[in-house]
């Protein structure tokens, strides 16, 4: 009777043992949809279930607890997912564990709280991060000028800069659409802004909430930024000291020797570079390379470069796609002349035939900064007007999961981060 008893346990542990399973998201080509898999890793680090990040093991794939919630989810948001029993996951990790081999873990542990620096209204550009986020369902606040100055930034962990010039220029836009309406409503909202929150200038304003931002990823913050909030947000910075604006601008003429003024020592990512000081020039200075793409669109694209998975695990993580090779597109900052870039600064994707960085990453403090050229990765040239991408079409897009790997990587477990 008891061996007949423990055969049963035996049966049934066995039985219960095969039916323990995980769910594998696997991120190569195979899947369907690589941006909304981000949205659902990012919904289940919200219901406080930890995952698996499994570095370059077919493409950064996830691995989770095999729940009926989560494959429901994975159902109705279109995500490829595998069942996979508890003993391939660990023949998994331990290939994964093997020295020899260029993968790691990481686990993801708590979603972090996002923020996205954008202004009230519409305007006739449309933001990248913003429309990825949606798209995935990703859920963030949206904080402007006043909340900054206010002190919000502690509350959160992670903030994409949206299109923005944090010089004081306003986009540079003056030549070509001084007369548009959006364009005066911009400054004078922006002038409105200035003014009830005690500046004299717009440029005051811009700087005072690009050194809140700095103390913000100083403290321990995760910044992100595309296009021109990448290489003004560095000039403002370096401008602290003088003025750059001409009169139309802020009602008076720029420093005559504000080139000399500049602060390089106050920057995250540029230094020694020249300022475009024509105000009917669309550009801020020479650190954008945007002149240099004289290519075909089907010929002008950027590669990442790989990292040790076990060693230098952050830029592991930022750089998790399909493709090594990912296609081009332009902004008015697309992309950064590498000799005007800080040597501590790390390049994680160029494009090799122009000789430019197009994606760089750096600490600063306790925190990191990444900056990503260009406007839209599924836009090749996104004019100002152009109706918004439609990411419905590109749920594979290579360039769009660049800004996603972003926005998961500050879940990290803490102690896994090497650099």
């Amino acid at each position: 009777m008891k061996k007949l008893l423990g055969i049963i346990v035996v049966f049934c542990t066995l039985a219960f043992g095969a039916r323990s399973s995980q769910i594998l998201i696997p991120m190569d080509d195979s899947q369907t949809n690589h941006l909304k898999s981000y949205g659902i890793a990012f919904w289940m680090l919200e219901n406080e279930v930890v995952i698996d990040w499994l570095l370059n093991y077919r493409g950064g794939s996830f691995l989770c607890p095999h729940l009926k919630s989560i494959e429901e989810e994975l159902i109705i948001r279109g995500v490829r997912y595998e069942i996979i029993s508890d003993g391939q996951a660990n023949s998994i990790k331990n290939e994964i564990a093997n020295p020899e081999v260029n993968q790691e873990v990481i686990q993801l542990e708590k979603a972090p709280k996002i923020a996205v620096y954008t202004p009230k209204g519409t305007m006739p550009w449309d933001d990248a991060v913003t429309m990825v986020l949606e798209y995935a369902e990703i859920p963030y606040d949206k904080i402007y000028d006043s909340a900054i100055v206010m002190g919000i930034l502690p509350k959160y962990d992670w903030l994409h800069l949206h299109h923005e010039d944090f010089t004081g220029q306003y986009g540079k836009f003056y030549a070509r659409y001084k007369n548009e309406a959006w364009y005066r409503k911009q400054v004078a909202d922006a002038e409105a802004d200035a003014k009830m929150l005690g500046f004299e200038k717009v440029s005051q304003l811009k700087l005072a909430v690009a050194n809140n931002i700095k103390n913000f990823v100083v403290g321990g913050g995760f910044l992100f930024t595309m296009c021109s909030g990448t290489d003004s947000f560095d000039i403002a910075l370096a401008a602290h000291k003088t003025d750059i604006c001409e009169n139309m601008y802020d009602g008076d003429p720029s420093d005559p020797n504000c080139q000399q003024e500049l602060d390089f020592g106050n920057t995250f990512a540029f230094q020694d570079f020249t300022l475009v000081r024509n105000p009917n020039e669309y550009e801020y200075s020479n650190i954008d390379g945007t002149l240099l793409h004289r290519l075909p669109e089907n010929l002008d694209q950027f590669s990442l470069f790989e990292f040790s998975a076990k060693w230098d695990v952050v830029p592991t993580m930022l750089t998790q796609c399909h493709t090594d090779v990912i296609p081009g597109f332009m902004g008015q900052t697309t992309d950064f002349k590498k000799d005007l870039i800080k040597p501590n600064v790390l390049i994680l994707g160029e494009n090799k035939t122009l000789g430019t960085a197009r994606y760089i990453h750096g600490e600063m403090g306790q925190g990191t900064w990444t900056f990503y050229g260009g406007h839209d990765p599924e836009d090749f040239q996104h004019l100002v007007g152009d109706p918004p991408t439609d990411l419905n079409l590109h749920p594979n897009s290579p360039g769009y999961r660049l800004i996603l790997n972003n926005i998961l990587f500050p879940a990290a477990k803490k102690k896994k981060r090497k650099t």
